[in-house]
């Protein structure tokens, strides 16, 4: 028995030395240690993201001279780090900018380190930074890792007399089973037109994608044409910039540029229908 005993103590000690050295160093924490790729668990300062940027968004005045809002508009920086960094210190130098809009696919894999990774990245922002889910976004259990990290799939916002409508239509992520995109939310959310001067719409997959639910298409162009202050719907995924108008030109498609084309857009809005796009290189 003392035999036994002797080296159930020596094997606990061993079991112990790697915490005991955490402890010293002042790493303990459970949070720290990811047992499975798929982990979705996070600390509290990558969770939440979107609720936390919008309340410093609701902090800030609208800059310039309030007449015009001036957002930065881009996408897709799945991978694409070193590309983030140059593309925070330009967003950095530009005056006048309310906040950075991001059409998904902030992951590749849907892992929950992607996110953070990103946002390590995009916290150096000196204005706060808004997204939408990807397909991408969706792989293994990413789904529930941008919940963890970002919040809501479906939300909207006002600001500057603009109400943004940031829509989930990743629909073959979801096997085209006619719920995504969720468009009868989306008529509720145009339907609300206090206080509102003009809508700009964003989502990952543009309607006319085959990645989106195609039974879902037109009635998600029509809800879209049902509010006459609907301006735009920006859209990412298609990697490369573009403006088109389809659906009898009744409203601007416009597509982001991806991170690694080295590119955004400043998008300026003012009365109910004017805008003006303006392409930044990095």
């Amino acid at each position: 028995m003392p035999t036994t005993y002797f080296y159930s103590a020596w094997l606990r000690r061993i079991l112990l030395l790697p915490l005991a050295l955490l402890s010293a160093a002042g790493l303990t924490g459970c949070e720290l240690f990811e047992f499975s790729p798929n982990e979705i668990r996070t600390t509290e300062e990558y969770h939440d993201l979107t609720r936390k940027n919008l309340d410093a968004l609701a902090e800030r005045p609208v800059p310039g001279n309030g007449d015009t809002l001036r957002f930065i508009f881009t996408g897709d920086p799945q991978r694409f780090y070193a590309e983030a960094d140059e593309l925070v210190a330009s967003v950095n130098q530009q005056r006048d900018i309310a906040f950075v809009a991001i059409a998904g696919d902030i992951s590749d894999f849907g892992l929950i380190r992607e996110f953070r990774w990103v946002h390590d990245k995009m916290r150096r922002l000196h204005v706060p930074y808004l997204t939408v889910i990807g397909n991408h976004d969706h792989a293994a259990n990413g789904r529930q890792s941008y919940q963890e990290v970002f919040g809501p799939l479906n939300y909207s916002f006002r600001y500057a007399g603009t109400q943004f409508v940031l829509v989930n239509t990743n629909g073959r992520e979801y096997d085209f089973n006619g719920q995504v995109p969720d468009v009868g939310w989306l008529h509720s959310q145009l339907a609300d037109t206090v206080g509102v001067r003009r809508q700009v719409v964003m989502s990952h997959v543009p309607p006319m994608d085959e990645d989106f639910d195609h039974q879902l298409e037109k009635p998600y162009v029509a809800a879209l044409a049902s509010s006459p202050l609907v301006m735009m719907q920006l859209n990412g995924h298609r990697h490369g910039f573009s403006e088109t108008w389809p659906y009898e030109g009744a409203i601007p498609y416009i597509n982001s540029a991806s991170f690694q084309k080295n590119r955004y857009l400043i998008i300026s809005l003012w009365g109910k229908r004017e805008f003006k796009l303006e392409t930044v290189y990095f």
